[in-house]
Order: structure tokens, then sequence, then C-alpha cells
């Protein structure tokens, strides 16, 4: 980080202490520069946010290159929910502690193994292992979708599952096979709000180690709480299953050979 830049970063984290401060690098021709952005969050005191709106702003001047944000009385040591966004954006993280003033960047590794990620929701959560699944697998990509904490609990609130997996290309069958979403609602919840991808009588992932074995069938999901993981898809997790999803494309090329 060039210093001019870091003297504006630690002047934005002193001035929006005990909150964390948070803005975006860009790249205008060969000049860099910092722009801070407003913490939006509902508690701005252990997380950031920024605004679509000032994102969108900052992309009107220049490249964003990277994202910025402090630790209050914090090491600089990423937590998971950073090490998540980080690859979800693309971009580098640089994170400063405050006031301790300790620097750290980290950049997207570009592939994410599909086990024991931690749970973090809106990044590494159920819906992100299967559309992980689905690029790594099948070349699939999805766009980014937005999705509030909690969701699945309001009732009169939109039940994101069964609203949008039409429009992302996935039809409803009766009987799974390798591949196919399975969609189910787990805990108290107003809607479908857990999903996995069935992966028949094979649990191995290539270039990972599952420690599930037996007959099967087995389903890779990443549940509230617990890492991602592989498990036998059977008893309960049947009785919760609301959806069986086939994605259109594999069908095609299925259909071509």
């Amino acid at each position: 980080m060039r210093k001019h830049i870091l003297a504006a970063v630690q002047a934005h984290a002193e001035d929006q202490y005990p909150s964390e401060c948070c803005g975006l690098i860009i790249a205008e021709g060969k000049t860099h520069r910092y722009v801070p952005c407003d913490n939006t969050a509902a508690d701005p005191g252990e997380e950031f946010r920024i605004s679509p709106e000032q994102y969108a702003q900052a992309e009107d001047q220049g490249q964003v290159i990277g994202i910025v944000h402090s630790h209050p009385d914090a090491t600089s040591r990423p937590s998971p929910r950073d090490l998540a966004m980080c690859e979800a954006t693309g971009l580098p993280w640089h994170i400063l502690s405050w006031p301790e003033g300790d620097l750290r960047s980290i950049t997207p590794i570009g592939h994410t193994l599909l086990l024991d990620r931690p749970f973090v929701h809106g990044a590494w959560d159920c819906w992100q292992a299967c559309a992980d699944w689905y690029q790594r697998e099948w070349g699939l990509k999805f766009p980014a979708y937005a999705r509030e904490e909690g969701w699945w609990e309001d009732a009169d609130g939109p039940s994101l599952y069964e609203q949008a997996y039409e429009a992302a290309g996935f039809y409803q069958v009766d009987k799974p096979r390798r591949g196919d979403m399975i969609v189910m609602a787990v805990g108290r919840t107003a809607h479908p709000n857990h999903a996995g991808i069935y992966l028949g009588a094979d649990p191995q992932l290539p270039g990972e180690r599952s420690e599930v074995f037996g007959p099967g069938p087995f389903m890779l999901h990443h549940l509230l709480g617990r890492p991602s993981e592989i498990i036998v898809y059977g008893g309960p997790w049947l009785d919760r299953t609301r959806l069986v999803l086939r994605h259109q494309k594999p069908s095609r090329r299925i259909a071509e050979i």
C-alpha cells in the first residue's frame, strides 16, 4: 500500500474509532487514491458494509483495486468473513488494526475448497457451496444473489429459493440424480432455507478428501454454524426436502452427447 494511501486510511480509522472504517482504493491511470466510505452495517463496531450506491460512485471515479477496513481494538488477522468476502469480490483486502496500526493485506486465491469452509452467511453458505460446485464441475456461473441474514424467518418476505430457481435455469424433478440441488426447510423457518448438491453414490470431490464412507446416497451442504461437509442424504434430510431441482444446462449437454 502506498504511503499516502496508508496515511489516509489511518486518518479515517482514527476518525471512525471505535467503529470500523471502510473504503475503497481506486486507480485513475497511474494514480491510486483512497475513497473513504460510510459504514452502513447494523453493528459498525463489529463489521462493515459499503452501500452499493457508494461503491458505484467510486467506480465512476476509477477502477476499484482494493477494499479497506479497520479492526478496532483487535489484530489485523482476517476473520472468516474477511477471507470469504475477499474471495467473493475477487479483490485484495487491506485490514488495519486500530489504534495499534498494524496493516495486513490478503488476496483472493481464486479457488476455495468446497469442504471444511467456515460458515459466513452471504459469502460461504449453503447456496455458495452449491454455486461453487456448479462452477467447478460444470462451468456454470451464477450472479451474486443478495440475501439478508434471517430472510427465511419472515413469512411475509420473499422465499428466495422458490422464487429464483426458474430464472437461474433450474426446473423441478421427482427423483434426484448426481448434480441436482436439494432444497430443504431446516429449523424454525417460514420458507425453504437450505440447499445441498446431491452426489449419489460417489462422495468424492476431485482434489479434496472426504471422510464419508458407505453406500450413500450422499449430499454436499453447508449448514449454519458448521463447516461445509458431505453427509449421507436420508432420514431427516429426506423429511426436510421441499424441492429437487435440476439445471437445464447439463441436461442439454447430455442430450448432445
